[in-house]
């Protein structure tokens, strides 16, 4: 039997240089996007490290607010209603429908697991048109804690009913395909631009610059 397959959203799926304009107007430069979405991955796993829990997206408000007093910028409700209203409106990577197609037409099984909260999670998906595709659209807030931490993983194979050695994580975080490998997944890395395998972790078997060619690579595997 072929693996289920459980896709990140965020990154892999959704393209956050949608945002890239606010943060432009908002900060003079569009690079502070990237440095955001990095701090609140920072803080989501200090949260879980630390034994507390705050929902994504007030974890998201909170980092862009340290994002502006870093910066001396004065941000304004306006600016935090704006970038919390992209981001549930974020469009798709381009390679994205074509991908998840060919591994639907395989008969391949795929669940979304997210760190955005329940309903931010279905509206992402539902707004940029790719809400069919999953048979599921899991979220980190059943457990309270954020990816990578191992009850994510193991929370969402006792939720499908099938064991972790049945479940294989896509992504284009090493961190998450890492987690997801700890618990007992197989791992498939998106190396999207900027994107690199990370040495310190296992090496997933699959690895490709997009999406439709990891599903190509996928499907090879899981259906042989």
């Amino acid at each position: 039997m072929a693996r289920t397959l459980v896709f990140d959203v965020n990154e892999t799926l959704l393209d956050l240089k949608a945002l890239d304009g606010q943060f432009e107007r908002i900060f003079g430069d569009s690079s502070v996007r990237a440095q955001w979405f990095a701090l609140v991955l920072r803080n989501a796993m200090t949260l879980t490290i630390t034994g507390g829990y705050r929902d994504f997206t007030e974890v998201g408000q909170a980092s862009l607010q340290m994002i502006a007093g870093q910066r001396g910028v004065a941000l304004r409700n306006a600016d935090r209603d704006a970038v919390g209203a992209i981001m549930l409106n974020l469009p798709v990577h381009e390679d994205v429908a074509s991908g998840l197609d060919r591994l639907r037409t395989a008969g391949l099984d795929m669940v979304a697991l997210t760190n955005s909260p329940p309903s931010a999670a279905v509206a992402q998906l539902t707004n940029a048109g790719l809400a069919d595709h999953f048979d599921r659209i899991l979220s980190v807030g059943a457990v309270r804690r954020f990816k990578p931490d191992a009850a994510v993983y193991g929370h969402t194979a006792a939720e499908l009913g099938r064991k972790p050695s049945d479940l294989r994580m896509v992504a284009a975080h090493d961190w998450d395909v890492a987690g997801a490998m700890a618990a007992g997944y197989a791992g498939a890395l998106v190396t999207r631009v900027g994107v690199v395998a990370n040495p310190l972790f296992p090496a997933p078997d699959v690895v490709g610059p997009d999406l439709r060619v990891v599903a190509d690579r996928i499907i090879e595997v899981e259906t042989k």
